[in-house]
């Protein structure tokens, strides 16, 4: 089956039980789920990670490389200054799709940049779990 890989970044573990009242009450698990369930539709199987540290991540970007069909990334506070996941991002081949459950816009001054935008193909925000199955029908749709 082909593949396509989900990236949770630092503290995204922890939705369902941190700030509920901007996150919503779901765990990672729940959109995750959700996630999976739609790439199936597409014959696509999910695999999903999640990492608390940068190096992680980009670790899994550059292996993703030769695995992975395409990219979705919720980078979660490294979005801001995590310009090591930027560059593994823009090392990939296939579409990468940028992923917020809130609306970093619509946040703290230091959220409205993203060093990761300018690497991916689009970018979901502000949309919920719901972003999460978004997120799927737009990778599906960039490796038509």
């Amino acid at each position: 089956m082909k593949q396509v890989l989900l990236i949770s970044g630092p503290n995204l573990n922890l939705l369902g039980e941190r700030e509920p009242e901007i996150y919503g009450e779901s765990t990672l698990d729940d959109y995750v789920t959700r996630a999976e369930s739609v790439a199936a539709e597409y014959g696509y199987e999910l695999i999903h990670r999640q990492y608390n540290d940068e190096g992680s991540i980009v670790e899994e970007i550059q292996l993703a490389r030769n695995t992975y069909l395409g990219i979705i990334i919720n980078p979660g506070a490294l979005t801001h200054y995590g310009w090591s996941i930027h560059d593994a991002l823009a090392a990939f081949e296939g579409p990468v799709i940028e992923l917020h459950l809130s609306n970093p816009n619509a946040r703290e001054s230091w959220r409205h940049t993203s060093v990761v935008a300018p690497v991916a193909t689009g970018s979901i925000i502000g949309l919920g779990g719901y972003g999460y199955e978004l997120a799927v029908h737009a990778l599906a749709d960039a490796l038509k």
